[in-house]
């Protein structure tokens, strides 16, 4: 099976479409959160995943803010502002849409969560020791997370001595998993990795391999639509910036 592994839409459609269309043929898709947030966008985005094949989409944090299961002042001011709007122009069906959203999931033996598999709604695995701690929390092969926005692999070489290796994969690479490892795709709708085109990935659930890709979108126009909606120019500016 070829799955489309998703993460950190954040209301961007214009990058989602680039995704799916460089994306092709596909045999379902995972969404690793937060469909929303940041972006203008979220009822297109929400409505455009529910077409596709075999989805599976969890809760990421931002999600939850929309539909207040986390308080929107645990957020940036700019993040908060970004939330009240999305809580203004999303749809009642959309919201239900995200309330029904699992926090976790396992799957192919995958295990799936938006921030870790020990908080999965909200922790940050930016480093190879809260990596290292992360193992211990799942016990399928691989852990697929979102949230941070930047790609990267940690593989566990060692389970007695639990020595983390983290890499970053290269674009149009693709890897075959042997070890236990915990893998980013990065994020379609805003990545903070100085790479400004949209990431994803695609994985091989027979021959365990993830196909690392990345694609360009039209930035200017996703800036435009946000400027209307008076969304924070911070976060405008930063999809240009790749930060």
């Amino acid at each position: 099976m070829r799955i489309l592994i998703v993460s950190d839409i954040h209301a961007n459609l214009t990058a989602f479409e680039a995704v799916l269309q460089e994306a092709s043929n596909f045999d379902a898709i995972w969404c690793l959160g937060d469909l929303v947030g940041y972006g203008p966008d979220p009822n297109e985005c929400i409505e455009l995943i529910q077409t596709l094949p075999n989805l599976l989409c969890i809760l990421g944090n931002h999600d939850s803010a929309v539909i207040n299961r986390i308080n929107p002042n645990s957020f940036n001011p700019e993040a908060k502002k970004a939330i009240q709007w999305t809580q203004k122009v999303l749809s009642k069906k959309n919201k239900a849409f995200l309330d029904r959203l699992p926090k976790t999931s396992i799957q192919n033996n995958v295990t799936i969560a938006h921030g870790s598999p020990r908080y999965p709604v909200w922790e940050y695995l930016l480093d190879p020791h809260t990596a290292m701690i992360s193992f211990d929390y799942f016990e399928t092969p691989y852990c697929f997370v979102g949230h941070t926005h930047i790609p990267a692999i940690f593989i566990l070489k060692n389970e007695i001595d639990l020595f983390t290796i983290p890499k970053i994969p290269k674009p149009n690479q693709t890897l075959t998993l042997t070890e236990r490892s915990i893998i980013n795709p990065g994020s379609v709708g805003q990545p903070r990795d100085k790479d400004i085109r949209s990431a994803f990935a695609l994985y091989d659930t027979e021959n365990h391999q993830w196909d690392y890709r990345r694609v360009v979108y039209d930035i200017q126009s996703v800036q435009k639509r946000m400027r209307r909606a008076k969304l924070p120019e911070r976060h405008i500016n930063r999809l240009s910036a790749g930060w």
